[in-house]
């Protein structure tokens, strides 16, 4: 388990200076990391190879949780493992048995938001304008081929953003390595569970995420 010392080092996000690094979202925007697929968080984790994309409102987000977590949740926690432990046999306490097993999960949670914060490289996809290019933190509109033309909407965001039920999606993901560097209009190729699809890009924007 971390100690407290260690854990609190870092509030603003960052171990050193709380500044993230800043990169153009451009490089390996092919996404073919080893760790493109499977579980988000073990893959963000134990790729760092891979690079650490992120937008501001992502960044911001993470340490927004970060400071909850250091603040008021864990010293919250630490109070009522203390009263609990106060109570006797702590082998039958619950308060005390559940206090531990939480307090470790917001521990290596902790430790995780630091590790990610500290490498994040913030990339603001406002800046890319009017482009009709895909790159990291592009809105693309497309529609399969032989679909009925049904229009879905992804935006390709960070591993710690991903959020499927707002169309964001891991510039890692399978969707997002065949969109990135394509523009609108172009039809590209994705491996589906039921075979190859053809995919046309109808519109590239970019624009703040929420």
């Amino acid at each position: 388990m971390a100690k407290t010392s260690q854990l609190s080092r870092s509030r603003n996000g960052n171990g050193r200076n709380g500044h993230a690094r800043n990169g153009n979202g451009s490089g390996n925007g092919n996404g073919n990391g080893r760790n493109g697929h499977g579980r988000i968080g073990a893959a963000a984790e134990h790729a760092q190879e891979v690079k650490n994309y992120i937008t501001p409102q992502g960044y911001s987000r993470l340490k927004t949780e970060l400071t909850k977590l250091l603040d008021i949740e864990r010293p919250e926690l630490v109070k009522t493992i203390s009263w609990a432990a106060s109570n006797g046999d702590r082998s039958e306490n619950g308060d005390y048995i559940y206090g531990k097993k939480r307090l470790r999960e917001i521990d290596h949670r902790i430790h995780y938001l630091n590790k990610r914060l500290d490498s994040a490289e913030l990339v603001d996809p406002a800046r890319r304008g009017d482009s009709d290019q895909i790159f990291f933190g592009a809105t693309v509109t497309y529609a399969y081929v032989r679909g009925g033309k049904e229009e879905r909407i992804v935006t390709i965001v960070g591993v710690d953003e991903v959020d499927t039920k707002r169309g964001q999606v891991s510039w890692l993901s399978p969707i997002a390595r065949v969109l990135l560097k394509r523009r609108s209009g172009d039809i590209v190729t994705l491996a589906t569970p039921a075979g190859e699809a053809q995919i046309e890009i109808i519109g590239v924007r970019y624009r703040a995420t929420a």
